[in-house]
């Protein structure tokens, strides 16, 4: 294995840590919009905003994560069918 993959591997989280981040970014984002709904605060707006902004990165991570797992790394997959277009032309 590569050192570009054994820190893949060191960064990436399972889909099952990132899914239980999430529902806890979910629970505090309804919590933030409980006391928002009592009225504007403008603290807990900013840490609302800033709860759907990592609720929106997490799903990113989610989804690269699954994409990962199911067809490998990125960067082989570009690297092959590059690899594939030359020899198409070649041919």
């Amino acid at each position: 294995m590569s050192h570009a993959s054994r820190s893949f591997y060191k960064v990436m989280r399972t889909l099952d840590d990132i899914r239980l981040e999430i529902e806890r970014a979910t629970e505090r984002r309804a919590e933030l919009l409980h006391v928002l709904a009592e009225g504007h605060d403008v603290v807990v707006a900013a840490e609302h905003a800033g709860v759907e902004e990592d609720i929106a990165r997490l799903w990113d991570e989610y989804r690269a994560a699954k994409v990962h797992g199911r067809f490998g790394d990125r960067d082989v997959i570009i690297k092959r069918a590059r690899l594939e277009e030359r020899l198409e032309r070649a041919a």
